[in-house]
């Protein structure tokens, strides 16, 4: 496997080793082992999840106050524009982002560190992701911010609006989000 910088402290793109023949291909997609080797990150996921959007569908920007996600995120049909957004206040890199595009075609995954924002642009007529999480899902905890923050600057690779659901369309701006210390 190798391991890709993105820019952001912490923020990693994986790139499997991809065995494939006439008969079709095979790769690891998780390996604990591995992945602690290559990116010195010693994560234990305890919860998989699974999602498909449809075309322009945007999710996000969204973490975990109070119980901070790690996400190990990749797409098995389809393509999403894939972002992560430092919102450590204290860290340099505050309020900066990274982007990748994952595709099924790619195997790419992003490994997004606790401590960072996750959000995803559906870039195809449909996209199916898979994410390992280090933290069950608490409701209670999750917060969103707006997409299209300009303090942010994600440049979504978006003509017109995006499809949002009404919590991520009444997110709110980084300068009144509550971030992590």
């Amino acid at each position: 496997m190798k391991v890709h910088p993105t820019g952001l402290e912490g923020v990693l793109v994986l790139e499997p080793k991809i065995f494939s023949d006439a008969r079709g291909y095979f790769f690891e997609s998780y390996n604990a082992r591995v992945f602690k080797e290559v990116t010195a990150v010693d994560a234990v996921f305890v919860q998989d999840n699974q999602a498909r959007s449809a075309r322009h569908v945007l999710r996000g920007i969204h973490y975990q106050l109070v119980r901070p996600q790690g996400k190990l995120v990749r797409v098995l049909a389809g393509r999403v524009f894939d972002v992560a957004v430092d919102l450590r206040r204290d860290s340099s890199q505050f309020g900066r982002w990274a982007a990748v595009e994952l595709s099924a075609d790619n195997a790419l995954q992003l490994w997004v560190p606790p401590g960072f924002g996750h959000a995803y642009l559906v870039l195809s007529d449909h996209a199916d992701l898979a994410y390992k999480t280090t933290d069950f899902w608490w409701p209670e905890h999750e917060r969103t911010i707006a997409w299209n923050d300009p303090a942010i600057g994600v440049q979504w690779p978006l003509s017109g609006e995006p499809v949002l659901s009404p919590k991520d369309a009444s997110a709110v701006k980084l300068a009144d989000a509550e971030v992590y210390a």
